[in-house]
Parts: C-alpha cells; structure tokens; sequence
C-alpha cells in the first residue's frame, strides 16, 4: 500500500473544485431550502417557519398557469429539439466532410445566431409568425376564419426559437468530432463490401456514438432552460 502523501497543490486545487461547485449549485441549494418557508416567509433568511405551504401553492396552480401542462409541454419541446438537433448535426458533420460549395457562408450564418441576443431573435421569429397569420387570414373566408387560430405553436414559431441556439452547438461539436474521425476505418468497411447505410451505420455510428449522446443531452438541458428564445414566440400557451 502506498503511503504517499497529497502535495499540498493537490489540497489547493481540490479546495479550488469544491468552490466552484458550490459557486455553481449553491443558489439552487439557497432556493431549495427557502422554499420551505412559512406562509409569511420570502427570499430571506433566517426562515419564517418551516411548511410545505408553497408547495401545495405550486400543486394547485399559480393564477391562470397550469404548472403540469408546462412541464409536459417543455418536456415534450426538449425532446423535439434534441431529436432534431442530433439529427441535423450528425448529417451536416457528414456533409462537411467534403467540400461544399458556399459551404462556409451557410456555417457563419447558421453560427452568427450564437452572438445574437436570444430576445431579438425571439422576437424577430415571433414578428414573423405574425405575418404569416396575416397572409393565412387575408386567403381564408369569414367560415374558415373562425377555426383558424395563429401559426404560433410549440412545435411551429417556439421550436424554430430554440434550434437558433441548439443546433449551431451541435455543429460546432460534430464538426469537431468528425474532424479527428479516422476515415480509415469507414474505407475499410467500403473496401469488404458494405453500402454507405452499412458503413455508416455499422462503423462511423458506433465510434462517433458517445459524442451524439452528449450533443443529444447537451441540447435537451439548452432547451429545458431557454425561456428568453421561448415566450416570444410561443403564442398563448407557456412551457415550465
């Protein structure tokens, strides 16, 4: 058994961890444990006694917004966006592989949305949606006027929102992963008689399996949490 002792730049750097941890989770853990407060308590300490009356609060609904239908409508847009993120990733990474022509044009537009204030394209997706009502409108008659509602929807105008800041990070990531991918191995199968789906499928899946997982993860906690691209541009209805 080794009696090595720790230096002490292992103490200072594993003190130095635990900081920016705490420095991490540290308000949610102050928002936790506030959220046992009493009737009369608030955002302060010390607490103003100690129930599970803002619990029942949230079990019953705050005002107008129904808190189960938003957690199953955010759930249901994360994994819409993850699906389609990881999807339109792994394809363009494939596609990048060989020379496109305006290749790098269509890589900084489809990135510039990354500098871009998420409220302004929010509200640019919105505006635009709005539009596309008006011309829908000004087609339909007074009949199938009262049945149309708006273009606005969680699937429509919000997922849009959302893959402005999803997908240019699942690009930026396949990009890297197919660009230390050995193509090797791929020829090799090529080689032994395999169709492009085999090849793929069998041999570049496998290896580039881990990273589509992360991007497909990574995605999902994005689009869990983006509330600012969200209620622009998703119309009546409320995501968590």
């Amino acid at each position: 058994m080794s009696n090595d002792k720790r230096s002490a730049g292992f103490w200072f750097l594993a003190l130095f961890f635990a900081a920016f941890v705490l420095f991490l989770y540290g308000p949610m853990l102050v928002i936790v444990v506030l959220s046992f407060q009493g009737p009369e308590g608030g955002l302060t300490f010390p607490l103003r006694g100690f129930s599970l009356h803002w619990f029942y609060k949230l079990a019953e609904g705050l005002g107008t917004v129904d808190i189960a239908a938003a957690f199953r409508r955010s759930l249901l847009l994360g994994g819409v966006v993850m699906a389609f993120t990881v999807v339109l990733s792994v394809l363009a990474g494939l596609a990048f592989r060989k020379k496109l022509s305006g290749g790098n044009l269509l890589f900084y537009v489809t990135v510039a949305s990354l500098i871009m204030p998420s409220i302004i394209v929010s509200l640019g997706i919105g505006l635009q949606f709005r539009l596309i009502d008006t011309g829908i409108k000004s087609m339909l008659n007074e009949g199938m006027l009262e049945n149309y509602g708006t273009a606005l929807g969680l699937m429509t105008s919000a997922l849009g929102a959302h893959l402005t800041w999803t997908l240019p990070f699942g690009l930026l990531i396949m990009f890297a992963v197919f660009n230390r991918f050995n193509p090797a191995y791929e020829e090799a199968a090529r080689d032994l008689g395999a169709t492009p789906w085999q090849a793929f499928r069998h041999v570049v899946l496998p290896l580039i399996g881990p990273s589509v997982v992360g991007v497909g993860m990574f995605r999902f906690t994005l689009s869990w949490d983006e509330i600012a691209r969200t209620s622009p541009a998703i119309g009546d209805v409320n995501t968590l």
